[in-house]
């Protein structure tokens, strides 16, 4: 995942891509656990988010891009 986006003339980090997507991602995550009550067994709840956010990161790095040949 080494490609770079063009907005407007302005190169931006393929990176910047996955980490909004890690972020929407840990959100969602974070409201479903919160709903279904999983927060109750969790020691140090942002700890726990920040290595939900790092998880969810690693596994969109992780997944083939469509733009690599």
């Amino acid at each position: 995942m080494i490609a770079e986006f063009n907005i407007g003339g302005v190169l931006l980090s393929s990176m910047l891509a996955a980490v909004v997507a890690a972020l929407l991602g840990t959100f969602v995550l974070r409201r479903l656990l919160a709903r279904t009550g999983a927060y109750r067994f969790v020691w140090h709840p942002a700890l726990f988010d920040a290595s939900l956010f790092v998880i969810v990161w690693a596994a969109i790095i992780a997944l083939p891009s469509p733009f690599s040949p």
